[in-house]
């Protein structure tokens, strides 16, 4: 789906610093970087990956990333264990930008309270036209 120009799988869940969650079959999740973030940025030029193995809490900063445009905190959308990083970040990081949704994701979790932290995610139609309307207020009023 798009919405306002930015691409917003309807499959994913999304979170106010803009990470996407999206829950795999195995029980785990996926979280990558949403196509708002790398429009507003620009090419992703660093990221500070998490370790596998780390407890993260929902909200929790847990990396950094930076692009040409800012240094930000990468946080994590949902509780649990990193039981992955996507290395080939370290050799091309902008993968972010190309792929965001695919190639470019940043880490897998293994969740410790997943039914509940969705609730508080950004998910379905109404949601995520309403998610990019806040998120372009907020640049409007930041820039």
């Amino acid at each position: 789906m798009e919405i306002q120009g930015y691409n917003v799988p309807e499959d994913l869940y999304y979170h106010d610093d803009n990470a996407w969650v999206k829950v795999e079959s195995d029980g785990s999740v996926t979280v990558g970087m949403d196509d708002f973030y790398q429009k507003q940025a620009g090419d992703t030029t660093y990221i500070d990956l998490p370790f596998e193995g780390d407890s993260v809490s929902q909200g929790e900063t847990c990396g950094k990333i930076q692009s040409s445009k800012w240094v930000g905190k990468l946080v994590s959308p949902i509780s649990g264990e990193i039981i992955e990083v996507n290395s080939e970040l370290e050799n091309d990081c902008r993968l972010i930008n190309k792929d965001p949704f695919n190639a470019g994701w940043i880490m897998k979790i293994k969740p410790t309270n997943l039914e509940e932290e969705l609730k508080k995610l950004a998910h379905g139609a109404e949601a995520l036209k309403k998610f990019i309307e806040d998120h372009l207020n907020k640049a409007k009023s930041s820039g």
